[in-house]
Formats: structure tokens, C-alpha cells, sequence
């Protein structure tokens, strides 16, 4: 199964980012192998709209989940419109975060973890 971890780095030792919308790096992980994608995030200085932008770009690389510290209201609903599993309160590395997923360790958001806005530079 392909997930997406929200990364300040571009490989599997990196510590997971808190951000959803302005993260510098999606990691996507095959929880199967832990063979990965690091795909550098196009809107950390977005003026707006980061959330949705970041939601549509993950939602294209098929995953079944994100795991994230944080994300927004506008972020939480394209996530959820695209049928993707949000899991929020996420830390430490993003090796671990894809490890601890694959042994069910986390739960699912049941709605945003922070206010709209709340990343902004």
C-alpha cells in the first residue's frame, strides 16, 4: 500500500514535517518494501490555497493515506474528497511513521487539527 509522510527532508531518515499544506517534501512509501518517492512540495510559499494544491498533488500519486502533524480545514476536506485517510499528531522520523502505519499504530483524524491559515510564511 502507497502512503504520503509530510517530510522536512527527501529520504526516509528525515523527520516528519508538521505542516500538511507548506511541508518541504511528500514522502510516498510503499508500506510493503519501504521503497519511496521524494517529491519536493511546489507550495510552501504559496501566497494561498496551499492545502488544497498540496491535498490534489498527493491525492494523484494514489495514496491510501497521509501522515502528517497538522493540517487545515480546506487541506482535510480535498483529503477526505479524495478518499484519502488523514492522520494527524505525527513525529519523529519518517521511516518510523511509515513502520508504526504499517503495524496499525495510528488513528485516523476525524476532522482538521488546526485552524485555517495556520501555516502561513
Amino acid at each position: 500500500m502507497k502512503i504520503c509522510v509530510t517530510s522536512r527532508g527527501p529520504n526516509l531518515e528525515s523527520e516528519v514535517d508538521p505542516r500538511f499544506g507548506r511541508c518541504r517534501y511528500f514522502i510516498v512509501v510503499d508500506t510493503d518494501t519501504l521503497d519511496f518517492e521524494a517529491i519536493e512540495n511546489p507550495n510552501v510559499e504559496a501566497a494561498g490555497g496551499a492545502g488544497i494544491q498540496s491535498g490534489q498533488a498527493v491525492a494523484a500519486k494514489d495514496v491510501k493515506a497521509i501522515l502528517t502533524g497538522n493540517v487545515g480545514p480546506n487541506a482535510f476536506r480535498a483529503l477526505q474528497a479524495a478518499g484519502i485517510d488523514v492522520i494527524t499528531d505525527v513525529s519523529g522520523g519518517v521511516k518510523e511513521a511509515a513502520e508504526r502505519y504499517r503495524n496499525g499504530d495510528f488513528k485516523s483524524a476525524q476532522g482538521p487539527s488546526v485552524s485555517s491559515k495556520t501555516g502561513m510564511p
